[in-house]
């Protein structure tokens, strides 16, 4: 999951699995496979490194 910020400044998790795309035009629309659409301020790259982050976080060893 990762948070994202709407543009009415609520925060919202999102199963990062269930994007399909993210587009720019002007704000961000994240659409997800179920063909919900999410507008929020974070640019792509912003979403695309909160799921990196996110994904590693998952992927770690646990020691």
């Amino acid at each position: 999951m990762i948070q994202i910020t709407r543009l009415d400044d609520s925060e919202l998790m999102i199963n990062s699995d269930m994007i399909e795309f993210i587009e720019q035009t002007p704000d961000t629309i994240i659409t997800l496979s179920d063909g919900k659409k999410i507008l929020t301020k974070l640019s792509p790259e912003e979403i695309i490194n909160r799921i990196v982050e996110f994904r590693q976080r998952v992927l770690q060893p646990i020691t």
